[in-house]
């Protein structure tokens, strides 16, 4: 609880789709704890992940596809408890640092609800809060030590219901966006979100129906400028820039050559070795 955040938005497992991506879109997170409204109890739990697999990604996608035949305006204002995470991992608030941080590089999640004695939620423990410790940390490890090599990359015009395809099958949260050979930005399942609760997407949907929204293209996405980093860098120099600036991951340049990618897990793996 030393590095968890206690202020836990949590929610019903009767809110709409819709409304969850609002509220994690709103807050800023990329997990909400469900609970049951009279007890309080843990009930599941809604990821970016979880919105990504029903947007075309994976399983979840037969609550659109089956359930309302291809009717995504339907499907989306059905209630969370629909596609949300049931089996929770989940962690005793008295729990130390070190469980945390074995728990997250094992289960290879990006946080996990602390419960009470009641199973009533108290806080949420994440790898951007392991991560502030490792930016106050020493290491002699270089973000060539611990990035990821093996990369799948996508153009600009790529359909959105590929890239969430490609998400939920490789379990990547970010892909790079890569045009004639030159990388130009990167796209993440929190983009994914946000513009899908920033109310955009509806103005081009003709029918409501789920091809519409796949055949998107992933640029519509993209916004911001591009920020990266180098091998050489030192580890503890990247977390608490990614901190600082809010950030899930920053592509690897070298000569002007996407050669890798740092993300929040590569960083939290990097501490555990250490202790």
């Amino acid at each position: 609880m030393a590095i968890a955040t206690r202020n836990v938005i949590s929610i019903p497992p009767t809110m709409r789709i819709l409304g969850a991506v609002e509220t994690m879109t709103g807050w800023g997170f990329r997990r909400l704890p469900v609970i049951d409204p009279g007890s309080r109890k843990l009930r599941g739990i809604i990821t970016s992940g979880d919105i990504v697999n029903f947007l075309g990604g994976g399983d979840k996608y037969k609550l659109v596809e089956v359930k309302h035949g291809g009717n995504f305006i339907a499907a989306i204002n059905e209630g969370v408890r629909a596609i949300m995470t049931q089996q929770v991992t989940s962690l005793s608030d008295k729990s130390r640092i070190r469980d945390a941080i074995r728990v997250i590089v094992k289960k290879k999640i990006g946080g996990i609800p602390l419960v009470n004695e009641d199973e009533v939620p108290t806080g949420i423990v994440t790898e951007r809060d392991v991560m502030t410790i490792l930016s106050k940390e020493k290491s002699s490890l270089a973000v060539e030590d611990i990035m990821s090599t093996k990369l799948r990359v996508i153009a600009p015009d790529t359909p959105l219901g590929e890239v969430t395809k490609e998400m939920t099958v490789h379990k990547f949260r970010r892909l790079p966006v890569v045009s004639n050979e030159v990388l130009i930005g990167m796209v993440t399942t929190s983009d994914v979100m946000k513009y899908l609760g920033s109310g955009k997407v509806f103005p081009q949907l003709i029918t409501g129906q789920s091809e519409e929204f796949m055949a998107i293209p992933v640029r519509s996405l993209m916004s911001g400028s591009l920020i990266a980093t180098s091998p050489e860098k030192n580890i503890n120099d990247v977390a608490k820039e990614m901190l600082e600036k809010n950030l899930g991951g920053l592509p690897v340049i070298e000569d002007s050559r996407l050669i890798g990618l740092v993300t929040e897990f590569d960083l939290v793996k990097a501490l555990a070795r250490s202790e």
